[in-house]
């Protein structure tokens, strides 16, 4: 009797190549180099194609994961990008900077006897396939409406607002501060993790759906909300973000050489300081340089800092390795390209010279005690382990606060006590009738598919207003 044959074996996970560690380090080119065809195949076939998938409910836009890796694994690359397009206008960022292990691939069944399938991976992949060899055909829109929609800021949650209501035939208009589109995604996270080309060409993508882009339009001050409903829109959503730098008030925190996270990382990815002189814009170079804060902002910021000719780069944290907020790859990432992690250790006062430059700080050891309200443990002073730490050059990434340009000049939409918007959770709405909300605004610093979900249901809220009525 013949023996049966043996079950197909699942291919293992497809591994993205990269930039050599002591390459990239000094580049800003992008360190993942992406998927060929046959590697996307391979691991869309490690996919179950599950009846009740747990990774569609982990994704804030629900966007049909099974669907659109099974269109790849059959090599329908262009069913696969209209798949995607269906659920999410952005998907060449979120397959670089969503933090799929916590969300999708966090509760993929593949994952629970070895590694999940690599979803974000293959989500960049269809949409880097599109760019390179697509028809450029877009998705059908809905007849017309006559509805003016303004959408003011353009980060995740405003792209993903006006790439859902133009779809349903409403006239989108974006409002920028910045001169150039993307908010968050252009002028915080650098080249070398997500290129200001892909998000141009992601903006572009809304453009040719009929969004229009107005930069350097600050809403708050050239003009209010209530002015836009004076020209004719019916309807307006706020994606400012939380983009107000906060420092630690310590003493010394005004010398020569400390800056915020926020005017760094501006000034090296939206305004290409590292291009400098061929690019206009200087950004402060240090050779000895310390980040405070354990995000991805600092991991940026750290990385950033390395790219730029620093000798050294240590990221100086409060609490311990676990406690991190940064994703493990970024972490991974700073790492293998030289960044030191200082851990259990914060500062209490900036030295600096006669100049007013800074040479250093005090610091103390910190130990771990009762979580706080963030679940996290609370780091506790160690008495009498106080240092001196040399360094000619600090970022300060502790987090940001509520961007107060637009909120201060709109009294009737309440906010909390931290200055962010109130809003219904489910819709987005705001105290202010006609006027939605969500993203960072909101929520304060969270991720970028955070915000996208924010969006789509402010979208799908607004929709709803303008056809049936508040």
């Amino acid at each position: 009797m013949a023996e049966k044959s043996e079950k197909k074996k699942r291919p293992s996970r497809q591994p993205m190549s990269e930039q050599a560690p002591e390459v990239r380090r000094r580049n800003f080119e992008e360190v993942p180099l992406g998927y060929t065809p046959e590697q996307a195949q391979l691991e869309a076939e490690r996919c179950l194609q599950c009846k009740n998938p747990n990774c569609v409910a982990g994704c804030p836009v629900s966007v049909d994961i099974p669907g659109f890796i099974g269109l790849i694994k059959e090599g329908d690359f262009t069913g696969s990008i209209r798949n995607l397009w269906s659920k999410n206008s952005l998907p060449a960022v979120c397959g670089r900077v969503c933090p799929q292990e916590a969300q999708c691939e966090g509760v993929c069944i593949v994952g629970k006897k070895g590694e999940p399938v690599a979803i974000g991976n293959l989500e960049r992949f269809a949409a880097d396939y599109e760019r390179a060899h697509g028809t450029g055909e877009l998705p059908p829109k809905a007849e017309p409406t006559g509805k003016k929609v303004a959408v003011v800021g353009s980060g995740p949650s405003g792209l993903t607002v006006a790439g859902d209501l133009i779809v349903k035939g409403h006239d989108v208009t974006v409002m920028e501060a910045f001169h150039k589109p993307g908010g968050v995604l252009v002028y915080g996270i650098p080249e070398f993790r997500l290129p200001k080309e892909i998000v141009a060409q992601e903006v572009n993508f809304l453009e040719r759906l009929g969004v229009k882009v107005e930069n350097n339009v600050v809403v708050g001050r050239t003009v209010d909300l209530d002015e836009l409903f004076e020209e004719g829109y019916d309807a307006v959503y706020v994606g400012v973000g939380a983009g107000l730098p906060r420092f630690m008030n310590l003493p010394g925190e005004n010398l020569i050489g400390i800056l915020s996270a926020n005017e760094y990382l501006t000034r090296a990815n939206l305004m290409k300081a590292y291009r400098f002189p061929e690019v206009d814009t200087p950004i402060p170079m240090g050779k000895d340089v310390v980040v405070l804060g354990a995000g991805n902002v600092a991991m940026d910021s750290a990385r950033t800092a390395m790219r730029l000719g620093a000798d050294r780069v240590r990221v100086v944290y409060r609490r311990s390795r676990e406690e991190m907020p940064a994703r493990a790859a970024e972490i991974h990432h700073a790492e293998e390209e030289g960044i030191e992690l200082f851990l259990l250790t914060t500062p209490t006062e900036f030295v600096g010279n006669d100049q007013g430059r800074l040479t250093g700080m005090k610091c103390i050891e910190m130990e771990l005690g009762e979580p706080d309200e963030s679940g996290r443990r609370r780091p506790v002073a160690v008495a009498g382990s106080e240092f001196h730490m040399e360094c000619d050059l600090v970022i300060v990434a502790v987090g940001s606060g509520a961007n107060p340009l637009l909120t201060s000049d709109t009294p009737d939409m309440k906010l909390n006590s931290w200055g962010y918007i109130i809003t219904d959770p489910e819709t987005g709405k705001t105290t202010k009738k006609g006027v939605w909300a969500g993203g960072d605004i909101v929520t304060g610093a969270a991720t970028v598919i955070l915000a996208m979900g924010a969006g789509r249901n402010a979208a799908d809220s607004i929709h709803k207003y303008l056809t049936l009525g508040w």
